[in-house]
């Protein structure tokens, strides 16, 4: 009998997921998973598959990030170790990552779409 955490395809069955991304060359992202109220945001940093749903749960949890509060948690050994593996940081995880000293690089610029406002004129 295999323990919560194993995963099975086919006839293959490994206990660690890191060991079947690896051997199934899927394409990791380390990127935030937005998980709070309405207007009181919090985000969780996960690795994930990288074409899988933002709500999607991920590989693993690597930390949590209270935007309001703050309140940053990171697992900065798991975070390495993924980024050695091949793993992709989007842009918003990398300027987290960066400003509290995980990895050592400049911050990315984040383009956010800003909505026009037109005039109607008559």
């Amino acid at each position: 009998m295999t323990n919560a955490s194993s995963v099975r395809i086919a006839s293959f069955s490994f206990d660690d997921r890191e060991e079947w991304c690896y051997i199934f060359n899927i394409m990791l992202k380390i990127r935030f998973q937005r998980v709070g109220r309405t207007n009181d945001p919090a985000f969780r940093l996960v690795v994930t598959d990288m074409r899988a749903r933002p709500k999607t749960s991920g590989i693993e949890q690597l930390g949590s990030y209270h935007p309001k509060t703050k309140h940053t948690v990171l697992k900065n050994e798991r975070i390495l170790h993924w980024i050695s593996q091949g793993a992709a940081v989007s842009p918003s995880a990398h300027n987290l990552l960066v400003r509290r000293s995980v990895i050592k690089g400049k911050k990315i610029a984040v383009k956010i779409a800003k909505v026009e406002k037109t005039e109607n004129k008559k």
